[in-house]
């Protein structure tokens, strides 16, 4: 366990706003997670979110070709599965996308199979 949390408890740091406050999560006798520290139920929800499925919005830059830059800043849409980070990644790391590109343009529709679209996050001129 996090230094401070009972064996079996787990502790985090809300992200939902900017209080931060320290969830402490364990495990329910026959399934689910009991939450507490939080000054929202948003915190509830975040926590156990993070304890089943976490996700991720992905940031990086890809590769333009023919541009002014010889990179254009992107993310993921919408969080991703956090396992599937290392293969976005590699993707993103495989594309070289042809300028113009305007913000929000997708440059990616199906980020390595996740269903998530890699978009522009900054124009890139030619």
């Amino acid at each position: 366990p996090a230094q401070g949390a009972a064996p079996g408890e787990t502790t985090m740091t809300c992200i939902c706003c900017p209080m931060g406050c320290t969830l402490r999560v364990a495990p329910k006798e026959g399934g689910g997670w009991t939450v507490t520290g939080n000054g929202c139920p948003r915190g509830a929800k975040y926590a156990v979110q993070e304890m089943e499925a976490p996700e991720r919005v992905v940031t990086s830059t890809v590769r333009v070709q023919g541009g002014a830059a010889p990179l254009v800043a992107a993310k993921t849409a919408r969080p991703v599965p956090k396992a599937s980070i290392p293969a976005c990644l590699e993707a993103i790391r495989a594309l070289a996308v042809p300028a113009p590109i305007a913000i929000g343009r997708v440059l990616a529709p199906d980020l390595a199979g996740t269903g998530v679209a890699l978009v522009a996050t900054a124009a890139a001129p030619r």
